[in-house]
């Protein structure tokens, strides 16, 4: 992943990935206002993943999961 040392404070992970034709994009995971975990894959194309880039994928789905749930708490909301 990258960016996280400025990410973490917004709640937004990158993932680096490749398109259909091998060249470098991002996928985008954020936490939204209303607390929803979202994904943007690159605009118009289809993310090619390593076993690597599936596991920095996951670890920030992850991270975004907790992020929701860490602010749930410190509001009361669910």
């Amino acid at each position: 992943m990258t960016g996280r040392d400025d990410s973490t404070e917004r709640n937004e992970w990158t993932v680096g990935c490749r398109d259909l034709a091998g060249r470098r994009r991002d996928v985008t995971v954020f936490v939204s206002s209303d607390d929803k975990v979202v994904l943007v894959a690159p605009p118009g194309e289809a993310a090619v993943l390593g076993p690597l880039e599936v596991g920095r994928l996951r670890a920030a789905l992850r991270d975004a999961v907790v992020a929701t749930a860490t602010s749930a708490r410190r509001t009361g909301t669910d």
